[in-house]
């Protein structure tokens, strides 16, 4: 099933069912408990992420050709960091280059995002996917200056600004994805292929992350996890290509579909 999350002609807040044909059923119930498709067709007035995360957590350095474009060795164990739940940004909405705190190297690094279903903590990698819900695409858009070099030693303020965690464009849950490392990932900027890489080239697979973020920790129903970027981000190019205002960057994977952000300067006012 492909899920969404919109807003109605009166602008409430509710979840429907995408049909082939590109139209939608509505959902009645909850998506973390008891939830069911209705035959009653809906008018999806704005797309909106397809989940509302308690959390995100964000892998880095998760595939083994990123790794080598870095020039680093491949880690032990998964290299975790957080981005805030007001980062998440809507498919078609903009991506907001920091004004304020101001950077000139912002990056896109289009993802596969798992979304935790119900509470889990001490899953075994044998169980794991049973606590999933369904899977999106992500673009963890990151300020590089503010990684590297201002963040104070850690990712989390290059990586949590407004708008730096687009996700959508619809949840598939997990009847239609049985097995996430046989899907397939490509990021475009106006076009342009950066990203095209088989998540089966993941250092630590989908249940493996499961099973290592909830070890001695509960992932609440709606924790979303960022399973990490192929290669191709425009850090690791040769020049580096940074996002610009005006850029498109286009996040697509297989059976799940594409995520379409622009690209604008964050605006002066509050």
């Amino acid at each position: 099933m492909k899920i969404v999350r919109y807003l109605d002609a009166a602008g409430a807040m509710r979840h429907g069912a995408w049909q082939p044909d590109g139209s939608a059923l509505a959902i009645e119930g909850d998506l973390f408990g008891d939830f069911a498709v209705t035959t009653r067709a809906v008018e999806v007035r704005k797309l909106l992420a397809p989940v509302a995360p308690t959390i995100l957590l964000c892998v880095g350095m998760n595939y083994r050709a990123h790794a080598a474009e870095m020039g680093g060795e491949l880690p032990k164990f998964p290299m975790l960091f957080m981005k805030q739940p007001a980062a998440v940004q809507n498919p078609g909405d903009a991506i907001e280059i920091p004004t304020h705190l101001a950077s000139e190297r912002v990056d896109f690094e289009g993802e596969l995002a798992i979304v935790i279903g119900r509470r889990c903590k001490n899953a075994t990698v044998a169980s794991a996917l049973d606590f999933v819900l369904g899977y999106t695409c992500a673009n963890d858009v990151s300020a590089r200056d503010w990684q590297k070099d201002y963040g104070g030693g850690q990712f989390c303020r290059g990586k949590t600004f407004d708008t730096f965690a687009p996700l959508g464009p619809c949840l598939v849950t997990t009847d239609e994805i049985q097995d996430p490392s046989k899907l397939y990932l490509r990021t475009t900027v106006n076009g342009e292929l950066m990203q095209d890489s088989a998540c089966a080239d993941m250092i630590f697979d989908v249940p493996t992350l499961i099973a290592f973020l909830s070890g001695s920790t509960t992932l609440q129903p709606g924790t979303v996890i960022l399973t990490g970027t192929p290669s191709g981000v425009g850090m690791g190019r040769k020049p580096p290509r940074w996002l610009k205002s005006g850029d498109v960057v286009t996040v697509e994977i297989d059976g799940i579909g594409a995520l379409a952000n622009p690209v604008t300067l964050e605006s002066s006012s509050a």
